[in-house]
This record gives C-alpha cells, structure tokens and sequence, in this order.
C-alpha cells in the first residue's frame, strides 16, 4: 500500500450521522449520481442510526485521524439452508484523499472480526462489472466469484406496482 495510515474504524452511532453524511455525499458524487444535500444527509443519516439495534448495527466508519475516510454499509440475514447467518455488505466506499491507504482493508477487517465473535459465516457483497480496482481489491482480499446466483431488484414503479397499500 502507499501510504498507509493509523485507521480507526468502529459501529457508527447517531453522533457520527456529520460524518455518515459527509460520506454519502462523496459517495453519491464519485458515482456520479444528483448531489445530495449535506443538511438532509445529515438528518436522514440521524435517523437511520437513531432506529438502528445495537445488535444488529449497519453502518462502520473509519476515521483517519480525525477525518472520516469511508464507510461500510451492512445488514445481517439470519439463517439460510446451513443454518448460519451471514453479513450482506452493500456499500464499502473510500473517499478519494484516503484512497490506496488501507482504510478499504480496516474496514473488511473490522467487519471479519465483527462476524468471528458473532458467528456469522460469511460475507456476501457485490460490486459493478466495470468497477475494475473493486475486483483487484477483493480478489486480493481472497474473495471467490459466486457465479450461481444472479443479482435482481425490485425497484421504483416494480415496487409500487407489487406494494400492498
């Protein structure tokens, strides 16, 4: 890695939503999506961690320093044919000043440990297909392409249409 840095990363709580929204708007803006709002990110991010079960947290941050520098976004699903839950992980994002840091690898790290005192089985993840340096970084990491099973969403008027309301 060039230029490694001392990472801190930990369960985010409703005190860090400044910096969950700090981060979802980098994220929106690197994949190149409407900005977002820093004031209603930062509401909305309350909010989200305000519901969330100290069980069964979905948000990790990783601070390099005193600057938030990227977030995991997670959700736990209990038992599939094996009988051990698994860890679904929905975004991992690095903004750009903390990239090729190690602040990728701390956050996956967290999330392992997180899942070994658990005894959650795995972690389950995807990324786009042009996305090439997720796919370096998570082959690296070891990762196996799960050819079996394909990536589906219910989404906008789908949703609506099939919604009992």
């Amino acid at each position: 890695m060039a230029d490694e840095v001392a990472v801190d990363v930990r369960w985010a709580t409703t005190d860090d939503a400044e910096a969950l929204a700090t981060v979802l708007c980098d994220m929106a803006a690197h994949y190149r999506q409407a900005p977002l709002d820093h004031g209603h990110a930062t509401a909305t991010a309350r909010q989200w961690l305000g519901d969330e079960s100290p069980a069964y947290p979905h948000f990790a941050l990783a601070f390099a320093g005193s600057e938030v520098a990227g977030l995991a976004s997670v959700a736990i699903a209990h038992p599939g044919i094996d009988l051990e839950r698994l860890m679904f992980l929905k975004d991992l994002f690095v903004r750009n000043s903390a990239r090729n840091k190690g602040v990728g690898r701390e956050l996956i790290g967290f999330l392992a440990n997180h899942c070994a005192g658990k005894g959650i089985g795995r972690i389950d993840l995807t990324t786009e297909d042009w996305n090439e340096s997720a796919l370096r970084f998570y082959n690296r990491l070891g990762a196996e392409r799960h050819g079996q099973k394909i990536f589906l969403r219910l989404s906008g008027a789908a949703l609506k249409k099939i919604a009992r309301t």
